[in-house]
């Protein structure tokens, strides 16, 4: 018998679907919506068969903090041990709770479902929206997640604030990388010029875009007042630019370096 202790710890990599963020039910569901997929789609990963219960036990030995214990533990909206911002809810952390669940539960009510109280009624949830699949093999239980997750939107009443938001990050998640793909090309490659006489098919070789992503990328540069788009001396529509027509890019560094938060991790990747 080997005296040498056991090696603590994870013994696989947690997994996050590449959809969840864009999706938007983290602006939907309550904080261990997050976790609850994570342990989902770590499930779902070739090799592992069993509950959620055997995978926490495997890499938490049982308790996850970030999801507030097992998963029979009560969903929440806030973590109870962050600080309350008093300036964005000045109603205080109670009064908050109060109020998100009862939208919450009138909106899952109004479609039919259980409001669920314990993050294990969450995963049942998961299942019955089609979030995750279960499935028992004679190898023992499989779980999956679907290429694309299904929207909020498109199983429950979202009010139109809520709506609005969820589109706005959608679009945001699909236009930001290539936004800032071209805007570091105008940057570091040509010095921020104030003007360039350009095409689409031009940027798209210098960007390694495809001409209809940087057709979406100068779109979203126009219509937020970060550039301007004319042929001749009249202005021009950027969605309706052919890839070979060439235009004059007149840049507003000064509102663009003001408004807009570029994010960039330039090195090795």
């Amino acid at each position: 018998m080997s005296d040498n202790p056991p090696v603590l710890g994870p013994r696989r990599d947690m997994a996050m679907h590449n959809d969840w963020w864009a999706s938007g039910w983290d602006h939907v569901l309550p904080r261990q919506g997050f976790p609850l997929s994570m342990l989902i789609g770590t499930a779902s990963q070739p090799g592992f068969t069993g509950s959620l219960d055997d995978l926490l036990q495997e890499l938490f030995d049982g308790r996850w903090d970030m999801i507030g214990g097992d998963l029979d533990g009560a969903l929440t909206f806030s973590w109870p041990d962050e600080e309350w911002d008093y300036a964005e809810a000045p109603e205080g952390r109670e009064a908050s709770e109060a109020s998100r669940w009862e939208k919450f539960g009138a909106m899952l009510t109004a479609a039919g479902y259980p409001v669920p109280k314990t993050v294990r009624d969450l995963s049942e949830l998961y299942l019955t929206w089609g979030l995750a699949s279960r499935e028992e093999t004679p190898e023992g239980t499989r779980w999956s997640m679907p290429a694309a997750l299904p929207l909020p939107g498109d199983l429950l009443p979202l009010d139109a604030e809520l709506t609005k938001r969820l589109d706005w990050i959608r679009w945001t998640m699909r236009t930001g990388p290539l936004v800032n793909t071209l805007i570091n090309h105008l940057v570091d490659d040509l010095g921020e010029p104030h003007e360039v006489l350009t095409s689409l098919d031009r940027l798209a070789a210098a960007t390694g875009q495809d001409t209809d992503d940087v057709r979406l990328a100068l779109a979203e540069l126009v219509e937020a007042g970060d550039a301007a788009v004319q042929r001749g001396q009249e202005p021009a529509d950027a969605e309706r630019l052919q890839a070979h027509q060439r235009f004059r890019l007149i840049m507003n560094w000064e509102h663009l370096h003001e408004n807009r938060m570029q994010l960039s991790i330039k090195g090795d990747a």
